[in-house]
């Protein structure tokens, strides 16, 4: 079966559909909301590790937490729910609070130019967490090349290997493929990029 005939197998099924749909309703939200500071932590912590307990810290911690934790609270808290990088990734947290106003800075950017902005000013946010952290908040048009997208690329013949820190001409060659993929099923990448992550781990997560 092609992918795009999986794709569209997902995209007819309600319970599927529904629960993108609602995701995606949930992204546009987050773009209207004043929480963007902490969906920017959450973007960090899931580097290099599982969105799952990210999603469960984030929830505990709450913008507050994120804000006002000592480094050494933070990376103590990181530590006990299991954080693969605990000390490394308080630090990076605390250090990304001079950018609290994240959505103000990026005001008037295109989706581009704000990841463009995220990977130069916030340390930790490579292309992929920067495009994780602008799709969650409403950009719709990026590609988040994870090992679920990229390992399902390659087993329909998109591209022909999966790499570990993917270089910056690497990533957009490897994003058109993804967005030329996205045309054809005339969905935005972000809808694409949740029928495909339900399809190597059959969840819908952010």
């Amino acid at each position: 079966m092609s992918l795009f005939e999986e794709i569209e197998m997902l995209r007819n099924s309600e319970i599927i559909r529904e629960k993108v749909e609602f995701r995606l309703r949930e992204f546009e939200e987050l773009g209207k909301a004043d929480t963007w500071f902490s969906e920017m932590c959450f973007c960090l912590l899931t580097a290099n590790w599982k969105a799952k307990p990210a999603i469960k810290i984030q929830n505990e911690l709450g913008t507050s937490g994120f804000l006002n934790l000592s480094n050494q609270k933070l990376a103590q808290f990181l530590k006990e729910k299991g954080h693969r990088f605990w000390s490394q990734r308080a630090e990076r947290i605390c250090k990304a609070r001079e950018h609290i106003n994240v959505k103000e800075k990026l005001k008037g950017k295109n989706s581009a130019e704000a990841r463009e902005w995220l990977v130069e000013n916030i340390k930790g946010l490579g292309y992929k967490e920067a495009s994780h952290f602008l799709r969650n908040v409403g950009y719709s048009d990026l590609a988040i090349l994870d090992r679920h997208i990229l390992q399902l690329m390659r087993e329909h013949s998109y591209i022909s290997s999966v790499l570990q820190g993917l270089s910056k001409k690497r990533y957009l060659e490897i994003e058109k493929i993804f967005k030329e993929i996205a045309a054809t099923l005339n969905m935005s990448a972000a809808e694409l990029d949740l029928y495909m992550w339900y399809l190597k781990t059959s969840e819908v997560l952010k």
